[in-house]
């Protein structure tokens, strides 16, 4: 698709008017339901896309899906590169799409880059819309959970919803079992008084004042006037001071000749981004027969705190399998992706310890010079042995003292006496 392809909006009524509905219908079944096959504890994007994928592949199945809020994905923009995802995958997640592009753009201050990867984008708003359609009066919205068992949950309200398995999805679990650093942003989608003249998304924009860590802004073209623009950082710790991102914000649109008509949305988060763990104590944690998702099950990309790959091929994983067997299923995925990604945490050690902090942008730097193939698969998480070789050969834009003290992962978590680092929910 071409520039600022925006696909086919999926809105067969208003937002407000569709979680009305869904929450009078959820509320309706719960009355009347004695016991649900699956109990899925949020709405988020983990769980979302599961219930989905278990409505198209197993409509037997009597599932209930239960957010705290009005409307379903929180206040989110997912993306994700073609490369990231099968064939069939992208297929299932076609109706989720709201934007897509050729190609993108990286910046640094010696070189910038086109890469001809596609990507694309979904929002919350097309996510609630999707599985409001699907889902009907299989969702309880504004709902919150008061109790949770592998049995069912209690509502504050005082319903009970009991279920043969529990899938817990409700964001990130604090876990001392941990070490993190963090990817926080505060992003704004805007309207501009005139054309920003943006023709692909920039991931990352580094020519910025490297602050806090490594810096960087990231933005994505919608149409001529409407831009999404995220400030974000990669930092040691999790405060996220939002004022004076937005303040940043404010300044990165004056530098790039754009003035701001309207600000249109605001979000913002704080991701994890793992350092060292210990995956069998972070899984003893918490009701053992309750199944987890997402964030709460560490399966999200360590490098960039992304979800939504990992999501997408657990529902793909799940929908398939036994319901009894779905607690185990993700256990074990959970563990078995850990392992496939030490190597990521590892450069995670270099970044957030062996490179001063106002110096983190060169390691960005010099990866972005790689071959693309090798930055489709990293991104992936499918890095062959080779890879691993190329990443690690040649000069290192780190200190090779401070990067030898990084390789030892249970030494380097022996060590430290920071863990469990909070999060906000």
């Amino acid at each position: 698709m071409g520039t600022f392809d925006r696909v086919p909006a999926f809105r067969p009524a208003g937002r407000a008017e569709e979680a009305a509905v869904a929450s009078d219908q959820g509320r309706y079944m719960t009355d009347n339901a004695e016991k649900w096959d699956i109990v899925f504890a949020g709405g988020g994007l983990a769980n979302g896309l599961l219930a989905y994928r278990f409505h198209q592949l197993r409509p037997d199945l009597n599932i209930l899906v239960v957010e705290r809020d009005t409307s379903l994905g929180g206040n989110h923009t997912w993306s994700f590169y073609e490369s990231d995802v099968s064939q069939s995958q992208r297929e299932w997640l076609a109706p989720f799409i709201v934007y897509e592009w050729p190609d993108y753009e990286v910046r640094f201050t010696p070189y910038s880059r086109v890469l001809p990867t596609g990507y694309a984008s979904i929002t919350s708003d097309r996510f609630h819309d999707v599985l409001s359609q699907a889902l009907g009066p299989s969702l309880v919205l504004g709902a919150e959970i008061r109790e949770l068992s592998e049995s069912g949950v209690v509502l504050s309200d005082g319903r009970t919803l009991s279920a043969d398995i529990v899938v817990d999805g409700r964001g990130v679990s604090n876990s001392k079992h941990l070490v993190l650093g963090f990817q926080k942003f505060v992003g704004w989608e805007v309207e501009l008084e005139n054309p920003h003249g943006q023709t692909r998304p920039i991931i990352m924009d580094a020519t910025v004042e490297q602050l806090d860590g490594y810096r960087f802004v990231y933005t994505l073209p919608f149409d001529e006037k409407r831009i999404l623009i995220e400030d974000t950082y990669y930092s040691d710790g999790a405060v996220l001071s939002q004022d004076k991102l937005k303040s940043e914000i404010r300044s990165y649109a004056e530098r790039r000749g754009w003035s701001i008509k309207t600000v249109v949305r605001e979000e913002h988060g704080v991701l994890p981004i793992t350092l060292a763990g210990d995956i069998d104590l972070f899984w003893s944690e918490g009701p053992s027969a309750v199944a987890r998702t997402g964030l709460r099950s560490a399966l999200f990309h360590p490098i960039t705190g992304y979800s939504l790959l990992e999501a997408v091929r657990l529902a793909d994983r799940l929908a398939h399998e036994p319901i009894d067997q779905i607690n185990q299923i993700i256990r074990t995925y959970s563990k078995s992706r850990w392992s496939d990604y030490g190597f990521y945490r590892l450069l995670n050690r270099m970044l957030f310890q062996a490179a001063e902090p106002g110096k983190r942008h060169k390691v960005f730097d010099r990866f972005y010079r790689l071959p693309e193939a090798l930055i489709e698969r990293f991104y992936a998480g499918q890095l062959t042995y080779a890879d691993k070789v190329r990443l690690l050969v040649g000069k290192p834009p780190v200190p090779v003292f401070a990067a030898a003290k990084c390789l030892s992962e249970s030494q380097f978590l022996n060590n430290r006496t920071d863990r469990g680092v909070h999060l906000e929910a």
